[in-house]
């Protein structure tokens, strides 16, 4: 759809630029840019519309006079031009158009809706990023859902895209968790409490905040443990290791349920330093300065942003100071065109501080980092707060929706159907949580309802899946019957419904919508079309029989564009990674 109204606009121009001339007008004052293409009121006026508005005053004339000026001057044998008011509207050559979209998708299969906007651009992708002190929760999910699907869409791109985590195992709040073990632990291990890992590490940072409120030396106590631990201690740093290990562990299980996967995996600890030694570097050339007390700030107020510390007085670093460092870390091991930090909104400032003060030092590809902002989630209840332990852990709340995705299985279909109800829970749970989460745009704090994300009805995942189900059916019992349609022949002009030519428009702008989430960094773009895709060929199917036809060539047509919409909903659920089912 792309290709032909680009086509049309450039005919159009051509039209505009032909009436000047006879008005003895400057044909360079028509551009490509001012043609404006509009979408008609009512799909009977034609399938593009471009208004005349713009050239009035060029003219001279009423948009309706330039209107039926311009439309004579286009001729086309398969396209109707006419006029309704300032608009001259085009209706497609529906046949043609048909027969393209769909001949090129099953060329193309897995790969259409890639383009090559990216051409090859190399591109840091960090998301997850989460504390060895705590599992993953809620945030983390929103996090991830991001961070693999924009992956996948900038790949789909054309862009080489390499995936990162940075583990942050260093800093006071794991040496809250760390110091609460040694209070209350008593050497035991998840083993033995029979409590997965990370979720053991996480319920002593709790347990921490909790004994803090009656003990005035906590803060200062975890204080000394992060400073035993920067000078090496050894028994420190034989906790610090035993605690990361469960932790990690644990993580990494979370991230394999969810099918999240990173090519390089950074760790705080290892990235500090190096952190810490450009901080003392850029002191001694003046680009930072030192307070009394013996911290190191930056003065940022002549860029709208305020004064900020980059080392702590005792020489400990702090979250800045070592993104600085894994900054560095990441352009030496693959030099990239652009990085973007997948990030929730409360760490706007921070990127801010940190891009700016990485220009200061005088790194040019610092010029190329983006801050991918999105907003908090939450559940109905309320707020999460972890350090008070009212946090939703991922793993309880994934739980969760496998066990709603298993109970509504039971109650619509029989077994008999499903070969493993446990994995198609799994697969419709996913399907939930990266849908639901997804279809919000990034920037906007979001409520997450399991009950309303798990609907096999309404602007959800589990629909999604249901719809290619439903398809897949109706090819499957195509294939029991072919023999009763072998004569027929793919003929795209019987496709004359009116909602199946609003089908091959929607599929043929599948590559521009993926071509404008890259360029967006924006899923939302992708679940909007897919639902809407669904919608159509659902209405499409309740009121037109695929199989039930005596027309060969009609059913054999049908079946066609039915395949082509399986196949867009197939690559669309891939950029979102959301699991396709063939039964549900």
């Amino acid at each position: 759809m792309q290709q032909y109204r680009i086509n049309w606009q450039s005919a159009l121009l051509t039209a505009l630029r032909s009436y000047a001339e006879e008005k003895k007008l400057d044909q360079k004052s028509f551009t490509l840019e001012q043609v404006i293409i509009e979408k008609p009121p009512r799909s009977e006026l034609g399938d593009i519309a471009f208004p005349m508005f713009p050239y009035a005053r060029l003219f001279k004339e009423s948009p309706q006079k330039i209107a039926e000026a311009v439309a004579r001057k286009l001729k086309s044998t398969e396209n109707a031009v006419s006029v309704t008011g300032s608009y001259v509207n085009i209706k497609l050559a529906r046949s043609q158009l048909g027969s393209e979209i769909m001949e090129q998708v099953a060329a193309k299969g897995n790969s259409y809706g890639s383009n090559n906007t990216l051409n090859n651009e190399r591109i840091i992708l960090e998301f997850s990023c989460p504390n060895t002190n705590k599992p993953l929760h809620l945030g983390h999910l929103r996090n991830d859902a991001i961070g693999e699907s924009v992956a996948r869409i900038l790949k789909a791109c054309d862009a080489h895209v390499f995936k990162v985590n940075l583990i942050n195992d260093r800093g006071i709040h794991i040496c809250k968790s760390m110091l609460a073990y040694q209070k209350f632990g008593e050497n035991k291990t998840p083993a033995e409490m029979k409590v997965k890992s990370d979720h053991f590490v996480g319920d002593f940072y709790v347990k921490f905040s909790r004994w803090a409120k009656e003990e005035p030396a906590a803060e200062e106590q975890a204080g000394s443990l992060l400073k035993a631990w920067e000078n090496g201690e050894q028994d420190v740093l034989d906790l610090w290791k035993r605690m990361n290990r469960w932790a990690i562990e644990g993580i990494e299980e979370t991230y394999r349920e969810t099918g999240v996967s990173f090519d390089k995996v950074y760790y705080e600890s290892q990235t500090f330093v190096r952190g810490r030694e450009e901080v003392q570097q850029g002191c001694e050339k003046a680009i930072f300065f030192k307070k009394d007390d013996g911290s190191i700030w930056v003065d940022l107020t002549e860029y709208d942003l305020d004064e900020k510390v980059l080392l702590r007085s005792d020489g400990t670093s702090l979250y800045l100071t070592q993104d600085i460092g894994t900054a560095l870390a990441r352009y030496d091991d693959w030099p990239f065109n652009h990085m973007i930090y997948v990030v929730a909104s409360e760490q706007n400032y921070h990127f801010k501080v940190l891009f700016k003060v990485l220009e200061l030092l005088g790194y040019e590809w610092a010029k190329q980092l983006h801050h991918l902002s999105y907003g908090m989630v939450n559940l109905p209840e309320g707020k999460m707060k972890s350090r008070e332990g009212t946090v939703v852990d991922a793993d309880d709340l994934l739980l969760e929706l496998r066990t709603l995705a298993l109970q509504e299985i039971q109650q619509r279909e029989p077994e008999a159907e499903i070969t493993d109800s446990t994995l198609t829970a799994k697969q419709i749970s996913l399907a939930a949580l990266n849908y639901y989460l997804l279809q919000t745009s990034s920037h906007k704090d979001m409520i997450f309802n399991p009950q309303e994300s798990i609907s096999f009805t309404g602007n959800t995942g589990p629909y999604l899946q249901y719809s290619c189900a439903r398809i897949c059916s109706i090819l499957r019992k195509y294939e029991e019957r072919k023999d009763k349609f072998k004569t027929g022949k793919i003929k795209a002009k019987m496709l004359t419904v009116e909602e199946e030519w609003d089908i091959i428009k929607i599929i043929g702008d599948f590559p521009q919508v993926v071509e404008q989430a890259g360029r967006e960094l924006n899923p939302g773009l992708i679940t909007a079309f897919l639902y809407e895709l669904a919608k159509l060929f659902s209405r499409y199917y309740h009121d037109n029989p695929v199989l039930h036809n005596e027309d060969a060539d009609l059913v054999v047509t049908r079946i066609a564009l039915a395949k082509t919409v399986l196949q867009v909903m197939k690559n669309g659920f891939e950029l979102l990674a959301i699991p396709f089912i063939e039964k549900m």
